[in-house]
């Protein structure tokens, strides 16, 4: 009778998850078991380029495909090259402003230049299962301690015994390692160990948003699995929110220890009412 009634409850568990999952699909958060980092890292100099060729905040997906593909802005040697490229850029950030992510990426990322490494981190961990998979290893080391390709190797493996061979999971370990010193949460080029990313007002913005699109209000924003990645405490989190209210980047409102963040100027209404729903 309790192995029913416990197969009974994790049913109904992966049945509300799946709804959820299908909610923020809308945002722009992809699930499943794939990413990116099966075969490249974040990208982040590319992306970097490609957001400073299409310099235009309102330009469509379009746009990016075709500074890709056919401006070569990214200056990559063949048609086919070019083609796997934008799908994993794609695949990272959407690329997309009619996706709730990727507007508030343009916002920040043209104003805050500092924080550009942990926004393509946020944006990356949003849509990809397989950096998502590789956080709990990174964000336990403490600054100095020493990560090598095998002990994420091995991490890996167990989360998900047997799903990748041993040539995948060496090319997905140094693709991961490599995002992660993008970041900033490693440092080192061969030999590898945890540092500290910085945050900034716009990252921190930027990850108190993705909380807000999972439903997540008040405080708790400032201890969501995205605040997480910040590197920070949430006081200094709450610090660089209260800045990034000043600039009105976002709207913060504290009194005593009640907090208020929302995001009035990055949600469409069909967005807001789906926000609505959540609460």
């Amino acid at each position: 009778m309790n192995g029913c009634v416990r197969e009974e409850r994790a049913g109904k568990v992966f049945a509300v998850n799946m709804m959820l999952d299908d909610k923020l699909r809308r945002f722009g958060f992809r699930f499943g078991r794939g990413g990116a980092h099966g075969a490249r890292t974040m990208m982040l100099d590319e992306l970097r380029r490609l957001l400073a060729f299409v310099d235009d905040v309102d330009a469509p997906k379009e746009a990016y495909v075709k500074g890709i593909e056919t401006d070569n802005c990214l200056g990559k040697r063949s048609g086919k090259t070019r083609k796997i490229t934008a799908g994993h850029l794609i695949e990272l950030y959407s690329l997309d402003p009619r996706i709730a992510l990727f507007r508030p990426l343009l916002f920040f990322w043209r104003r805050d230049e500092e924080g550009q490494p942990l926004m393509a981190l946020l944006c990356a961990y949003a849509r990809d299962a397989i950096l998502r998979m590789s956080a709990p290893y990174v964000l336990v080391l403490e600054p100095g301690e020493r990560v090598s390709r095998e002990a994420l190797e091995k991490f890996l493996d167990c989360e998900q015994p047997g799903r990748f061979s041993r040539a995948t999971l060496k090319s997905i370990a140094q693709n991961i390692n490599s995002t992660w010193t993008q970041s900033g949460h490693l440092m080192g080029k061969v030999k590898k160990a945890r540092a500290r990313a910085k945050a900034t007002p716009g990252s921190t913005s930027y990850a108190l948003f993705l909380g807000y699109l999972e439903g997540i209000r008040g405080e708790a924003l400032f201890s969501s699995r995205y605040a997480k990645l910040l590197d920070c405490s949430s006081e200094r989190a709450i610090e660089l929110a209260e800045e990034a209210s000043r600039r009105g980047w976002i709207v913060m409102k504290r009194v005593g220890k009640v907090i208020e963040v929302v995001f009035p100027q990055f949600l469409t209404k069909q967005e807001r009412e789906w926000t609505s729903e959540q609460n």
